[in-house]
């Protein structure tokens, strides 16, 4: 599957323990990465800084749903489960 363009689902809902730019203590679950623009495009996708953690996710059905809400009710269930 490819990410919809936009989602941002995997940006907002997970935490991420590892060091971003602009927020050098990740980010909790549920709130918005600093680098996730106003189109919810990664600011950082293809560069050297972003974090492995985000360069290794893969857009899955099971993870990401029919749309964006769905992928963020799916992803703060497995936060939450976690």
């Amino acid at each position: 599957m490819e990410c919809r363009l936009g989602c941002g689902a995997c940006c907002i809902a997970p935490s991420i323990t590892s060091p971003i730019p602009g927020m050098p203590q990740g980010k909790p679950a549920g709130v918005r990465c600093i680098q996730l623009n106003e189109d919810n495009l990664c600011r950082l996708f293809g560069k050297p800084e972003r974090p492995a953690v985000c360069r290794q996710f893969q857009a899955d059905s099971e993870v990401c749903g029919k749309d964006t809400a769905h992928a963020i009710t799916i992803i703060t269930e497995l936060e939450a489960i976690t």
